[in-house]
């Protein structure tokens, strides 16, 4: 029989593995603090920045024309993982053909941007705001996002209306729980998914709080996007392969930690937003501006048949669906001429 002593050293050792067993939860759980630009030991602060209403900093990058001589002034929001270096959308030839001045931007946690724990869409919509302002773009500009920068654009729609001249998106990025999808509808696109990505985007929508562990944890793969193993139409892999041998600004988007830039862009993108884009109302009337969605029709990343259902309860906006486009269909030929010309100068 075993005695009173061994029990009782039983319980510690079973006590202490279970202590073990949480720290070690806690700390796979819980991300690392971000690393903030200009605090001892962190990355140094390169950019040029401006300071926000709450003290944050927001970096930011300016192309195109000088900004006194533009026609035309545009806010941009690069896709998931790409900051204020990331201007491609515009050429050289098309900023000075029309006029055109482009500010980039790093959201919040990105680059050398101050992370905002509280992000939310309405508030990256006012940092927008206040970062045309300090920026002397006037009482109107141009709002352009890709992909996942295309959630910024539609806060912008709901929250600062009255600021934009028109609006583009581009292959932006879908939450699938917007109540004003039919759940059927809905239900399809989310499994057209690779399984990897319906696990992903389920958990920063569902438990937002295991965002960090799932796409750091070994045991499954994480979201597709995030392992850079995307799935691609054969458009795409033409178009990025010939990106690849273009020499492009070399920036660390994650050096503050990957929490704060990429899995807070799709803890935001995939969670309960605090709209529905399916309820705005057209904020042109007097058809002063426009707002025009960009879709190819070959895109893996984001399914069509869920723009197609925005569009349609959104007869204001022009739909523009490509034929045999990819994700990167952006990028083809002549396409980013055709994407600006649109919205300045009006659908041919």
């Amino acid at each position: 029989m075993k005695s009173k002593t061994s029990h009782g050293m039983n319980w510690k050792i079973l006590v202490v593995a279970l202590i073990g067993l949480l720290a070690w939860a806690f700390r796979a759980v819980v991300p690392p603090p971000p690393n903030i630009c200009g605090s001892p030991n962190g990355p140094p602060i390169t950019a040029t920045r401006i300071k926000l209403r709450d003290g944050r900093h927001l970096a930011y990058a300016e192309y195109g024309v000088p900004k006194e001589m533009a026609k035309y002034k545009f806010v941009f929001f690069p896709g998931f993982g790409f900051g204020r270096n990331d201007g491609s959308v515009l050429t050289p030839e098309i900023a000075e053909e029309l006029g055109v001045y482009f500010v980039s931007f790093d959201r919040p946690g990105y680059g050398e941007s101050d992370p905002d724990p509280k992000r939310t869409l309405k508030s990256t919509a006012l940092d927008v705001e206040e970062l045309a302002d300090q920026l002397g773009l006037g009482s109107k500009f141009y709002v352009i996002g890709f992909s996942m920068g295309g959630q910024v654009v539609w806060a912008c729609l709901k929250y600062i209306p009255h600021r934009l001249a028109g609006a583009t998106l581009v292959a932006p990025v879908v939450n699938y729980w917007l109540p004003g999808f039919p759940y059927h509808l809905a239900k399809e696109a989310y499994f057209e998914q690779l399984p990897q990505d319906q696990w992903a985007v389920g958990v920063a929508h569902y438990t937002p709080w295991l965002t960090y562990w799932w796409n750091t944890q070994k045991w499954f793969p994480p979201s597709s996007v995030f392992a850079h193993n995307l799935r691609l139409s054969s458009q795409d892999v033409k178009i990025l392969t010939m990106m690849a041998r273009q020499e492009r600004p070399k920036e660390n988007i994650t050096q503050q930690g990957e929490y704060e830039s990429r899995l807070r862009d799709m803890i935001v993108g995939f969670g309960s937003w605090e709209f529905d884009p399916m309820d705005l109302a057209n904020p042109f009337l007097n058809n002063e501006g426009s707002v025009h969605l960009w879709q190819g029709n070959e895109d893996g990343l984001v399914p069509a048949t869920l723009q197609r259902y925005i569009a349609g309860k959104l007869p204001w906006i022009h739909y523009h669906e490509v034929p045999d486009g990819g994700h990167f269909f952006t990028y083809g030929d002549g396409m980013r001429e055709a994407i600006f010309k649109s919205l300045l100068q009006g659908d041919k």
